[in-house]
């Protein structure tokens, strides 16, 4: 309140049902309103030193020029509204004095409680016995008596705060947690708050003590000072402390700085600058150690005395529309961040996790339209493995689609564009056999690239430079003839324009003609899809059966496997792409051929709830070359169950009787045998206290994949609610096979609105250069956090190979 004296003979003001009283002569000093009034929902907005006063009596007393507001009072001035049973102000002293289930609320929305209020009617100075506050952000604060001086500090005595709301069952039981001091001052000017002999409890049990420590208050967003350390171990560089400083340097950027103490490496330095402009944010971390005893890492990449990185990324608005961005790492060697842990691990409920095996450094720029995208990128991979030179720059890579708002002959035309160039300096070959000296096999020199045996090994990645544009459009339009048959029409023509400069590497000629070469490949293609729905309303439910039929004719896949194929080298053929009209997965291979697919899909939906959607089919080659039957350089499409010309069976089943449970089962039958080539069933359940979901697999070997004998695993994870914030997770893969878990996850929780504690062990692999076995990687992390206090972190990592 500003200067309230003299103002309040004149701006006074008396609210009763009747209306407005003005102040009454000496002969009728007390006005009398026995109806409670309606508390007001919100304090009023600030009214220019006007005060407004609703009470059963007031009373006037001008010989000693005291005010008197007496029962159910309710004050409102310049933003701020008190409540009580009693309020008294004396203008002489310009003291207000309040008594009795006391609530004051400010402008900011913060809730004073008390029993006995006495303050200067600016607030500047006084004291409060008995109070407690509720801020607007949730946080609470207790003390047995409150000394307000100068208008900046507030000073509690016996003070209590928390960020946990009161038990809804019993508010008198402590909250989960609470730091308690016998004095809490806080300083408005500073927006700090100050703990002297203070200890922090947990249900009401005390845990820790600090004779010292100050916070910000919890109108603070951003603020400069210590945060709560973290404690880390890992065998490369022992134990190790952080104690992260947070700068404030402005309200539109900032910075933190945690050295890392480790007790057999030094001093690792780690800093951050973050900024947001108008358009966007970026940041940059920077990393570097002066190791004590390089020795430690001999014979490996951090046998030196320096290392050090830089990690930066940033994301801008050109408009509504368009955005650009950029990812950038750089580091000493490869294995920096896998040594000192820097990679930051996933959550890991429900997922198994690996520590990354590669930074992305690129550069892009990204359109969205309303049926338009755009998507423009330079990417340079950091394998973290070593094997830098095997890893390609991609420079560019774009992609456009757009498919047209208006009808073109009555159907719909839409095209697509890919546009990718990259380059890399060694090939990269799969061994796939288990004869010895299998490197010698995949990179030895042969005049005839037919010695290359498919049982042999793979060409991954080829050396030098591959460039290739894709521009593709296509129609389409899906008719209905009076019987309820739906016929789809559809047109798509095709073009690649590649050019290969293919470094005549050992054992690369064959599998590739070396040199540089230049083609143009042509895929013009024609088909329609034929589906006749049969419905069948019954009194439980509806179901409805669709045989559905595709033809497509078109030529021969041109120079079928003797292109580099760079991103068409995974093909799973199921019930989700027998009807694609191309089943590679990238744009280096396209499919040729004319086929026909068919297969038949029934869905039944029941009134009570609950589905069952079922398909069946099978693929065809018509006439011409199957793309599927020729062997490239990773024989992407041989054992896939498309090779021959009868495909294999595909069926899937999908069952959700309720939103509780899902049922799924994919597989692929052989066709002469109906053996089971491919096989996976998952199950998921979802209750109120508990989850779980489990998957099976059982695949066939694939020798020209190099998959040699039989894989059969199981991969499970649940949760479960123990209590009431309480969370039991975990995770686990066991490979049937071997007959053993190979990987794992487990861990517990509790999460509220003001308190984390988490505590996950994760195992996880770390592959390395040349045939060395992978690292199986165990990994202990606990993690605890008080909102509006702290957050800490503990992580102890152990490797070993298995």
């Amino acid at each position: 309140m500003a200067a309230l004296g003299a103002s309040l003979l004149v701006a006074f003001i008396v609210v009763g049902t009747l209306g407005v009283a003005a102040p009454t002569p000496a002969a009728a000093q007390s006005f009398t309103y026995n109806p409670r009034p309606p508390k007001p929902s919100h304090p009023p907005a600030k009214n220019d030193g006007q005060m407004l006063v609703q009470a059963t009596e007031v009373d006037y007393d001008y010989n000693n020029q005291r005010i008197s507001a007496v029962g159910n009072v309710q004050m409102f001035y310049n933003g701020t509204s008190v409540e009580a049973d009693k309020v008294i102000y004396d203008q002489k002293t310009k003291r207000l004095h309040a008594e009795g289930n006391i609530r004051m609320t400010d402008a900011e929305g913060k809730i004073t409680y008390a029993n006995i209020m006495d303050l200067s009617d600016d607030y500047r100075d006084g004291f409060v016995d008995s109070l407690r506050v509720d801020t607007e952000d949730q946080t609470r604060m207790a003390a047995t008596r409150a000394d307000r001086s100068s208008g900046n500090y507030t000073v509690f005595d016996n003070g209590v705060y928390t960020a946990c709301a009161p038990c809804k069952d019993d508010p008198k039981k402590p909250p989960l947690w609470q730091v308690k001091g016998a004095r809490i001052i806080h300083d408005q000017a500073e927006k700090m708050l100050y703990f002297e002999n203070a200890q922090i409890e947990f249900f009401g049990v005390p845990m820790a003590y600090l004779p010292y420590f100050s916070t910000p208050d919890p109108t603070v967003k951003r603020k400069s000072g210590f945060l709560m350390p973290g404690v880390t171990s890992y065998s490369a560089y022992g134990y190790g402390v952080e104690i992260p400083y947070y700068f404030a340097l402005a309200p539109d950027f900032d910075a933190t700085f945690n050295p890392r103490f480790t007790s057999k490496q030094g001093v690792l330095l780690q800093g951050e600058f973050r900024q947001r402009l108008s358009n966007g944010s970026y940041q940059v971390r920077l990393y570097g150690i002066d190791q004590t005893d390089p020795g430690a890492f001999a014979g490996q990449p951090g046998d030196r005395q320096f290392r050090g990185g830089v990690e930066t990324k940033g994301q801008f608005a050109l408009n509504d529309k368009w955005v650009w961005g950029w990812d950038g790492v750089a580091l000493s060697d490869y294995y920096f961040m896998s040594d000192y842990r820097l990679a930051a691990y996933k959550d890991p409920f429900g997922s198994f996790i690996t520590l990354p095996t590669e930074a992305i450094s690129q550069l892009y720029l990204t359109g969205v339209g309303n049926r338009s995208f755009f998507d423009a990128r330079a990417i340079y991979y950091l394998s973290f493995s070593g094997n830098q030179s095997q890893v390609p720059v991609i420079a560019p890579v774009i992609d456009y689609n757009n498919v047209i708002n208006s009808p073109i002959l009555g159907g719909e035309f839409s095209y697509k564009m890919n546009f990718t160039s990259l380059t890399r300096d060694t090939a990269v070959f799969d061994p796939i056999t288990t004869v010895a000296n299998t490197n010698s096999l995949c990179t030895s020199a042969s005049a005839d690239p037919m010695a290359r045996l498919p049982s042999q090994c793979l060409l991954r990645g080829m050396p030098g430079t591959y460039t290739r544009l894709t521009a593709e459009a296509q129609w389409r339009k899906s008719y209905t003839d009076p019987f309820g048959e739906i016929w789809t029409p559809f047109v798509s023509i095709r073009g690649d324009a590649i050019n290969a400069d293919i470094s005549n590497q050992p054992g690369v000629s064959n599998f590739l003609p070396v040199g540089d070469t230049q083609t143009v490949r042509l895929m013009p293609t024609v088909g329609f899809e034929y589906r006749y729905p049969f419905i069948n309303v019954q009194p439980w439910g509806t179901t409805t059966i669709e045989p559905i039929a595709q033809v497509i004719i078109r030529p021969n896949e041109p120079n079928a496997g003797k292109l580099p194929n760079e991103d068409a080298q995974s093909l799973v053929f199921d019930t989700s792409n027998l009807f694609s009209i191309d089943k590679f997965s990238g744009y280096d291979r396209v499919e040729g051929g004319s086929r026909a697919n068919v297969g038949v899909q029934a869905t039944t939906q029941f009134d009570r709830g609950g589905s069952v959607k079922t398909m069946f089919g099978q693929s065809y080659q018509l006439f011409g070359l199957n793309s599927f039957a020729v062997t490239d350089v990773t024989n992407t499409g041989v054992d896939s169950g498309l090779q021959n010309a009868r495909s294999d069976y595909v069926a899937s089943v999908a069952y959700s009787p309720n939103r509780t449970y899902t049922f799924s089962v994919r597989s692929r039958m052989d066709e002469a045998t109906w053996n089971i080539n491919r096989f996976e069933a998952q199950g998921t359940a979802n209750f109120d206290r508990w989850s779980v979901s489990l998957m099976y697999g059982n695949y066939a070997p694939q020798p020209e994949l190099g998959y040699l004998t039989r894989r059969e695993g199981i991969l499970a994870s649940g949760s479960v609610k123990v209590a009431t914030n309480w969370v039991l997770q975990g995770a686990a893969r066991w490979d049937l096979e071997a007959n053993k878990i190979n990987q794992y996850v487990v861990g517990a929780g509790y999460v509220d609105d003001c308190f984390v504690l988490a505590a996950n062990y994760v195992t996880s692999y770390t592959y390395q250069a040349g045939t060395t076995p992978p690292v199986l990687s165990h990994a202990f992390m606990f993690q605890i956090g008080l909102r509006t206090i702290a957050q800490s972190s503990t992580t102890s990592s152990s490797a070993g190979i298995q």
